[in-house]
């Protein structure tokens, strides 16, 4: 029997709110770890010296070692420190119901997105970009463009100013809001100064 429905925003934000209160540290040093182990150790995950596996079994196993993790650990919401939990219907019908494919960027930039499967002749989307770790404000605008300039690369992921104007940009002050908006500035400026602004971020 599968869920009607996947689990809306609307649905995980209720059972976050009356989840099992988890200590971050617990979370993190304690319930993912162990679990990460049991699920290595039950469904013989090894890579040996592959870096990518092509064992289509192993591939299978590390599919269902997922799934199992999932059900196991759920979701944790560092806000709230409490943990969700999605049955395997649940997360099954996600994943029919997730999209086949998407665009990504705009007129020329744009890239389209879809599933690729082992041994694929379809090369991949390349994203790029410090990826949400924290960048000087002094090398940010730079760093950017050196990401962007690059003709391998599809998509951006930005990173965060840690300050903005010399000042820290503080969560849930002015502060932060000045950053993004900076940051936001500075990864637009690099796009058309490399000649994709429409490139996704």
């Amino acid at each position: 029997m599968t869920a009607s429905r996947p689990v809306d925003i609307f649905e995980a934000y209720s059972r976050f709110n009356t989840g099992k209160r988890v200590r971050e540290d617990q979370w993190d040093y304690i319930t993912v770890p162990t679990n990460a182990l049991a699920m290595k150790e039950k469904y013989q995950i090894s890579f040996g010296d592959t870096i990518i596996p092509e064992d289509e079994d192993l591939s299978d196993r590390l599919f269902h070692a997922g799934l199992d993790m999932l059900i196991t650990t759920g979701f944790y919401n560092t806000n709230l420190g409490r943990v969700m939990y999605l049955t395997e219907d649940e997360i099954l019908e996600g994943i029919r119901k997730a999209p086949r494919k998407i665009t990504i960027g705009s007129g020329k930039d744009k890239v389209k997105c879809k599933s690729r499967h082992g041994n694929s002749s379809r090369a991949p989307i390349i994203e790029a970009g410090p990826t949400g770790a924290p960048v000087s404000e002094e090398i940010f605008p730079a760093m950017i463009q050196s990401y962007v300039q690059e003709p391998v690369v599809d998509t951006l992921v930005s990173g965060v100013l840690n300050t903005v104007c010399g000042e820290s940009a503080t969560t849930n002050t002015p502060w932060e809001i000045r950053a993004t908006l900076a940051e936001i500035r500075y990864v637009r400026e690099a796009c058309s100064m490399c000649g994709r602004p429409g490139m996704g971020i």
